[in-house]
């Protein structure tokens, strides 16, 4: 480009890349080519060319591809970057073509280019190419963010994800951690003889928890049906069916429920079922997957969450949820007998109860707003009531309790498992129990999962089942603040909100 042509420019950065692009469409054609052979990536070449010493030509011709993201003295030197690193571009008219160079003026930041060359390592150590050819591959029509800050507004970072990875390593960094973090518990469960299988998104019927569900409608079957809140009922009918004894999904669920740092209404689970095991095998599981997960990530059991240190050696604490409640604030819930007993109990310790909960509604209560907050180190909290868990076998001796545990880390729920309720008698008049109060509730779309019922009644072995919340896990292990950090396109509200 002469300079004639570069004052004829416009002022305004998006037009001038426009006008670039009109030129670059006369005088090389293609801009944006269907195809461009590389022959390494840049990381790749760092490997391969560790030990070349400064100052030094290999002599070895390369090809590499990626976007540029600074450019220094009119484009003499270039970083370009690709998926796994940085190579340095060096364009001199000793070692670069006119043609080459020619293209230079015409190259802004946030293009993406090949390019042909002599890998060296300069004087001051970097690795470098010296270009023979440039190819423009893609030439970008918005500038890009200011690399060394980034993109500051959460909010842009969120609902324009791509800037946010191309300015900053971190997140970049992140999601490919997150990539690692479901491949290593899919490769776990894998080696631990667990089959994975794919159940459905739409459901006829919701079920498996305790969720506001997003609905949809079928126009072929003309049938109302919802988006998956759990996948546990699908699950354990393969128990039923002989199919495998270890079963497990990496499912995406929907609950149509409120947004925090915690929360999503779009979420991943690891859901699993174990036949002929029990909670406490469930246990162990966790705490073998948690390990080798931090390994993965860390290189170590040990790492850090923002000012904490956390260790996800095994084995974890173990805690009744009556006794943790006990040690926290003196009530024995195990001495009290009914649900009136229970709601004065709480009162008398100043905690604001509704007039119909019942003792284990009242237990659970006191355990979120007294024991939660102070679970920072792995811990398994066993023994729930009852009451809130339609699932779980009752534990032997006490039947207010049932064979459950809820891992927690950092405060939070990690980890939800039970000894499965298989006797089909049992099992139906719970879930009898919980449709009428849902209804109580006002959630008239609630249905007895008639079909579920009817493969317990078949016979379902005696098992472990297990959901570990992805999203949260992957928070703890990349250090993120937010589970919006962790989900690559996060919802978000219209522009206009």
């Amino acid at each position: 480009m002469n300079d004639k042509t570069e004052t004829a420019l416009s002022s305004d950065p998006t037009e001038v890349r426009r006008q670039k692009l009109g030129q670059l469409r006369e005088t090389v054609g293609d801009v944006y080519p269907a195809h461009f052979h590389r022959t390494m990536t840049n990381a790749e070449l760092a490997e391969k060319y560790e030990s070349l010493e400064p100052d030094t030509e290999s002599g070895d011709v390369v090809t590499v591809a990626g976007r540029v993201y600074s450019s220094r003295n009119s484009g003499m030197f270039m970083d370009i970057h690709d998926a796994s690193g940085k190579i340095q571009i060096f364009s001199h008219k000793d070692t670069t073509p006119e043609e080459a160079r020619a293209l230079l003026p015409m190259i802004d930041l946030g293009d993406i280019i090949g390019v042909t060359g002599v890998v060296r390592r300069t004087k001051r150590g970097e690795l470098t190419i010296n270009a023979q050819e440039i190819v423009m591959l893609t030439k970008t029509l918005l500038p890009m963010p200011e690399k060394w800050h980034g993109v500051a507004d959460v909010e842009i970072r969120y609902r324009k994800r791509h800037l946010d990875i191309m300015t900053n390593e971190e997140s970049k960094l992140r999601f490919q951690q997150r990539s690692k973090i479901v491949s290593g518990i899919r490769r776990f469960m894998e080696n631990d003889g667990f089959m994975e299988v794919e159940t459905p998104m739409l459901h006829s019927v919701y079920g498996g928890a305790t969720a506001e569900p997003f609905k949809t409608h079928h126009n072929t079957l003309k049938l109302d049906m919802y988006l998956r809140i759990a996948p546990e009922l699908f699950l354990k009918r393969t128990l039923v069916s002989g199919l495998t004894d270890k079963v497990f999904e990496i499912n995406r669920n929907f609950r149509n429920e409120g947004v925090s740092t915690r929360h999503n209404p779009e979420f991943t689970m690891m859901e699993c079922y174990w036949a002929y095991a029990d909670y406490e095998d469930i246990m162990d599981l966790v705490e073998r997957l948690f390990a080798e997960l931090a390994v993965k990530i860390h290189g170590s059991t040990e790492f850090a969450y923002g000012d904490k240190e956390i260790s996800f050696k095994g084995p974890f604490r173990r805690v009744p949820m009556p006794d943790a409640v006990k040690e926290a604030t003196g009530i024995d819930f195990l001495s009290i007998k009914t649900d009136e007993e229970a709601r004065a109990a709480a009162r008398a310790a100043g905690f604001e109860v509704e007039k119909d909960w019942t003792w284990g509604e009242c237990l659970a209560f006191i355990f979120e707003e007294k024991v939660e907050g102070t679970l920072i180190q792995p811990s398994h909290v066993t023994h729930f009531p009852k009451d809130i868990s339609p699932f779980a076998k009752e534990v032997p001796g006490e039947p207010r309790l049932v064979e459950r545990f809820e891992t927690y880390c950092n405060t939070w729920e990690l980890g939800n498992a039970f000894s499965e309720l298989n006797d089909p008698e049992e099992q139906r008049a719970r879930m009898v129990e919980q449709l009428q109060q849902a209804h109580g509730r006002g959630e008239k779309d609630k249905q007895l999962d008639d079909e579920f019922l009817d493969a317990i009644d078949q016979g379902m072995p005696p098992a472990g089942g297990l959901g570990i919340g992805v999203d949260r896990l992957i928070m703890l292990l990349t250090n993120a603040p937010s589970i919006r950090d962790v989900i690559l396109f996060p919802a978000r509200r219209a522009k206009t909100d």
